[in-house]
């Protein structure tokens, strides 16, 4: 992708306007979306009613929708008579893990999530077709290819969604910072001004996903090919300990490490976003899914989204489908869970929690996505969004990015130096690649 930007990044930018925005360049394919049909308006509801007197069962892994997509759930079975039972697991649990554990176990839930491309691999034998769906000619183009395979849709992505360094403008102010940094340098800077007025500059966490998956994507996405360069890895004809990039990236991780909290290494997700939200520190790297549990403590903070730099070039923030809702084929009900997730994208009271309830970017055309909505944090990714690099974790197989994540949390804690910190990240994909 020449470290160019995401196919996704122009609709988003357009989301605000709700119009049908023109197609972008995607070099991140691993198989091309067939379906680039685009429209004004979301899709009308299926023709075929679902049947009533059934139960279908949703397995998701974002936590910070559980209590919305459980009201949800009550709203959808008020309307057409189907019960919707949600199980959620995330934040500190391992989705992967749990998921593979149901399915195990016997259970096949109707909807799973999978983030596509080599993730969405060993589900291929439940994943259903959706390609006929009636939602599907109003997905951004770019959102479809993460789980497409052979010209054929296989899931509905769950929304955009952005990252970068959220931080309180008003905490800025105090300590004289006049200007947003962009590059390394000017994030230092700001450090020192934060440290000298006696401010905290980060508050992070020891999360395997957020050090594992968001942390590390900023020196996989700065690659300029960075799906070549995955493939590399895996392949074992380049290595991160020889990277460049990821030599230059650690200075980034340095900063935030460095200037963090004193309690970093018990600090989890929920008390990370709790703690910058009650204002004891300035930045957080999170997205803007956070903004939800942010309001619950306070709606009036004044935020903006800082770039990821790791040099005196200005950073980036990141963009992607976070998730993509999978119907199982081998569930009792695939027929009824489609019905569902088209309601969820054509209906008024789906299109309203999408937006007002759940904060979500929208990945559809005639979806509207108000300011007042998605929040101050997702309106400040849409903004930056025109220079965003994408999001490339899914790539690899299942296991990579949990060794990661474990790598990062000893790094953190002191336990192993930068360069066995690099030798650890190859290690993890190794490991994983040559079983």
């Amino acid at each position: 992708m020449n470290k160019k930007r995401l196919a996704l990044v122009a609709p988003i930018v357009c989301a605000l306007a709700v119009a049908g925005c023109g197609n972008g360049n995607n070099n991140n394919n691993a198989a091309k979306a067939t379906n680039s049909g685009t429209a004004e308006t979301a899709a009308p509801a299926a023709t075929k009613a679902p049947k009533k007197d059934v139960t279908i069962k949703v397995f998701q892994f974002k936590v910070e929708i559980a209590e919305q997509l459980n009201a949800l759930a009550k709203e959808y079975e008020k309307e057409t008579g189907v019960k919707v039972e949600v199980e959620t697991h995330g934040g500190g649990e391992d989705y992967g893990a749990l998921l593979k554990a149901e399915l195990a176990s016997g259970s096949e839930p109707e909807i799973f999530n999978n983030g596509g491309f080599t993730a969405l691999q060993p589900y291929m034998d439940r994943a259903t077709d959706l390609s006929d769906q009636p939602w599907v000619s109003n997905v951004l183009d770019s959102a479809k290819i993460p789980t497409t395979v052979d010209g054929k849709l296989y899931g509905m992505p769950m929304n955009v969604e952005g990252y970068g360094i959220i931080y309180n403008k008003d905490l800025f102010q105090k300590a004289g910072i006049t200007n947003e940094p962009k590059t390394l340098s000017e994030l230092k800077d700001a450090v020192e001004k934060l440290k000298a007025a006696k401010i905290t500059p980060f508050e992070t966490t020891n999360e395997w996903w957020s050090l594992g998956i968001h942390l590390v994507n900023v020196g996989m996405a700065s690659q300029p090919d960075p799906a070549a360069f995955i493939e590399d890895l895996k392949s074992g004809k380049q290595t991160i300990k020889d990277n460049a990039i990821f030599k230059q990236w650690l200075d980034l991780v340095d900063v935030i490490f460095n200037n963090a909290q004193k309690n970093k290494m018990t600090t989890d997700y929920a008390t990370q976003v709790a703690d910058f939200a009650s204002g004891k520190a300035a930045m957080m790297q999170q997205g803007n899914w956070t903004q939800g549990d942010i309001d619950k403590i306070d709606p009036n903070l004044n935020l903006g989204v800082l770039p990821l730099p790791i040099s005196d070039e200005p950073g980036h923030v990141f963009v992607g489908v976070p998730n993509n809702w999978i119907v199982n084929s081998k569930s009792a009900h695939p027929e009824e869970a489609k019905a569902f997730l088209n309601w969820l994208v054509s209906s008024e009271t789906g299109k309203k929690y999408l937006t007002k309830e759940f904060k979500f970017l929208p990945a559809f055309n005639g979806v509207p996505a108000e300011a007042a909505d998605i929040g101050q944090v997702g309106v400040a990714v849409q903004e930056k969004s025109a220079d965003a690099l994408s999001w490339t974790w899914d790539r690899f197989p299942d296991g990579v990015t949990q060794g990661f994540g474990a790598a990062m949390q000893e790094y953190m804690g002191g336990t192993i130096d930068r360069d066995q910190l690099l030798a650890k990240l190859d290690k993890a994909i190794q490991d994983i690649v040559k079983q």
